[in-house]
């Protein structure tokens, strides 16, 4: 969303402004150029999927279950557990409640859903305790009922194919941007068989692709994709059922705009406890489906998304304190050494394959297959070279991904390859536990 806002529509924008155009014109043009981006993204979405299983067989399970581990742990529960500490008379109580049963392995008496009664107690509480002051979770005020009414989705074809002039100018926008989607949705097939569903990466990612196109023909400027958290989602009971449950429902209510009816009775923090349950569900996973040797592929493979967390919270900090992106204000944050806020930004452009490329990498090493684990380097220099890892842009509402190579990192992959395929003659086998 932000690369297709800041480094898409936002330009196309600004663009249309410089060229003269009024500022609902010069709108209509950001979000035409939205559309472009998000469906020429569902076409390279579209067309990897019908490849994905091949390179999926080139990756170990380590590499593609690192990233899902993290987000679980740390964009999932992290902030959903943060909200818990702050709201601790419905954080704690139904997080109790969750790790009772699932982690104390009970089953609620007549066969009522767990989740659904964290969903009621954790609604309670909030109407109960937090109705007012600075911090209320519920609103006092009446309910507005104007958004409720039909309406339909509407095709968009013919601003679509106005916008097609769009993509090959942000090309090195939605290339990376459909890469990146691609290999998300595959992680996500790894973790679904991890957890016991095996589903053809083919047809599953296809259909991702034909979803996002779809979406591009309806308006949205912003591609659909695979979610994260099967495991946590089946070991609470949900079953083939629950996919087709929930579209149907949130076609309901969105179709019908009454989904203001249901944020307005129940707070997000009502059911914070089952995302942070889900999501240390999701960590759990990494080590328990890997071979024993491979954890130290999931560990390092663990970190990218670590500086992706801490982006998103600077990101929140700066902006709930009213405080523009600026090269000054980094280097003023930098200069205190309590902070590489440069290596967290450098590290939240394109983590995701960052994370791979150093599991796969360390992965290798484990099976002391050294030239694999070079080339493993090689690939990760090649995609900072093509900008989809490390540059960094900054603007004044954030700092993100751009996408023009990163010569920096570049060199140090080389060098690190270099290294690694000299080892056989650098050193000695030994089955000796290294310490330090």
């Amino acid at each position: 969303m932000l690369a297709f806002s800041l480094l898409v529509m936002l330009p196309a924008q600004q663009a249309a402004l410089a060229r003269g155009l009024e500022k609902p014109a010069a709108d209509l043009e950001a979000w035409r150029a939205g559309i472009a981006a998000c469906f020429a993204s569902g076409l390279v979405e579209l067309f990897g999927g019908l490849w994905i299983d091949r390179v999926r067989s080139f990756i170990p399970r380590a590499a593609l279950l690192a990233t899902p581990a993290m987000v679980g742990l740390l964009f999932i529960s992290g902030d959903f557990f943060f909200r818990c500490v702050a709201y601790p008379e419905i954080g704690f109580v139904t997080l109790g409640l969750i790790c009772a049963v699932y982690y104390g392995r009970m089953k609620l008496r007549g066969g009522v859903p767990t989740s659904l009664v964290v969903l009621v107690v954790g609604t309670a509480l909030a109407w109960w305790l937090h109705r007012d002051g600075p911090h209320a979770l519920v609103p006092v005020g009446t309910l507005a009922s104007d958004q409720v009414g039909l309406r339909l989705p509407i095709p968009v074809i013919g601003d679509l194919i106005a916008a097609m002039p769009y993509v090959l100018p942000y090309l090195p926008v939605i290339l990376p941007m459909g890469l990146l989607g691609l290999v998300g949705s595959l992680q996500c097939l790894e973790s679904a068989e991890a957890a016991g569903d095996k589903f053809a990466g083919r047809p599953a990612l296809a259909m991702n692709g034909v979803g996002t196109i779809a979406a591009a023909c309806f308006g949205s400027p912003y591609p659909t994709t695979l979610y994260y958290g099967h495991p946590g989602w089946k070991a609470i009971g949900a079953r083939a059922g629950y996919s087709t449950l929930n579209a149907v429902f949130f076609a309901v209510v969105l179709l019908t705009g009454t989904f203001s009816y249901i944020a307005y009775v129940v707070p997000v923090e009502a059911g914070m406890a089952i995302l942070v349950w889900i999501g240390a569900t999701m960590f759990m996973q990494a080590f328990s489906a890997v071979p024993t040797k491979h954890y130290p592929a999931v560990a390092i493979g663990m970190l990218p998304p670590v500086a992706g967390f801490a982006a998103l919270m600077l990101r929140h900090a700066l902006a709930g304190a009213g405080v523009e992106f600026s090269p000054e204000l980094l280097s003023k944050i930098e200069a205190t050494r309590n902070y590489a806020v440069g290596g967290v930004f450098a590290g939240d452009s394109g983590y995701i394959f960052m994370s791979i490329f150093w599991a796969g990498a360390v992965a290798a090493l484990c099976d002391r297959k050294f030239r694999v684990a070079a080339l493993w380097m090689v690939g990760a220099a090649v995609f900072s070279a093509a900008g989809f890892m490390h540059a960094v842009k900054i603007t004044p509402f954030d700092v993100i991904g751009a996408v023009e190579p990163a010569w920096r990192w570049v060199g140090a992959y080389l060098a690190t390859a270099l290294v690694l395929a000299l080892m056989p003659w650098l050193g000695r086998e030994t089955d000796e536990e290294i310490v330090g």
